[in-house]
């Protein structure tokens, strides 16, 4: 497992005194930043691999630390907030987070969270050409697409929505960037993205009604699950 640099945000004496080990433990570094000026601050000077931040912070809101943080940097940043409201969570996301998990957590699945999110940006940097994991292989070039080996036939539509899934695969993408990349306009109606989101399904999973691959996260969008 890479050793990341951790930056983790949060003024919960509780929240630092239980993740510090825990991230150290896992072979990270780790700075801490209690407030967003000390985050911003940390972004600017230091060179950070993730950002594990919460909303609540006692001099600004978090999701205006996530806009000014993610002019300085690319690093993942994963939302840990006791914001449970779906609005919430999608704002976070549609200002630059990458991933959003609920307080409270389990320790285990906020390390796999991380792993994921340093997979998928050292993808990123890599300008990767195309995608595989599990039954399924994109080449972006070609636009050719197999499941098990076999060639898939998708509609343009399909494609992008497949695509955009993988380019963030293991991170949930919100409703409306997926409206944007499907139809060119985040305001489109929802319903035409289920539709698509349930051919794309008939498609990719062995069990269309029980979704493996293409997973909902209600209220927010949908996440392509990578194999363990």
């Amino acid at each position: 497992m890479r050793v990341a640099q951790v930056l983790l945000v949060d003024d919960e004496p509780g929240i630092i005194a239980a993740l510090r080990p825990a991230l150290k433990a896992a072979g990270h570094t780790v700075r801490i930043a209690r407030d967003g000026a000390e985050a911003i601050a940390s972004v600017e000077r230091d060179d950070n691999d993730i950002v594990l931040l919460d909303l609540g912070l006692p001099d600004m809101d978090g999701k205006d630390v996530i806009r000014r943080i993610r002019n300085s940097t690319t690093a993942p940043i994963i939302v840990i907030s006791a914001r449970h409201q779906e609005n919430e969570k999608i704002a976070a996301l549609d200002v630059g987070a990458d991933d959003y998990i609920d307080k409270p957590f389990a320790l285990g699945e906020l390390l796999a969270r991380i792993r994921v999110a340093l997979r998928r940006h050292e993808r990123q940097i890599a300008r990767p050409t195309a995608f595989e994991a599990g039954d399924l292989a994109i080449d972006f070039a070609s636009r050719d697409v197999r499941l098990r080996g076999d060639p898939l036939k998708l509609s343009p539509k399909e494609y992008n929505l497949l695509v955009t899934l993988a380019e963030s695969a293991g991170h949930v993408v919100t409703q409306r960037r997926l409206l944007a990349a499907g139809w060119g306009r985040s305001d489109t109606d929802a319903q035409y993205l289920r539709t698509y989101i349930g051919l794309l399904r008939q498609k990719v999973e062995r069990n269309p009604s029980d979704p493996q691959i293409i997973q909902t996260e209600p209220g927010v969008g949908y996440r392509l699950v990578l194999p363990d």
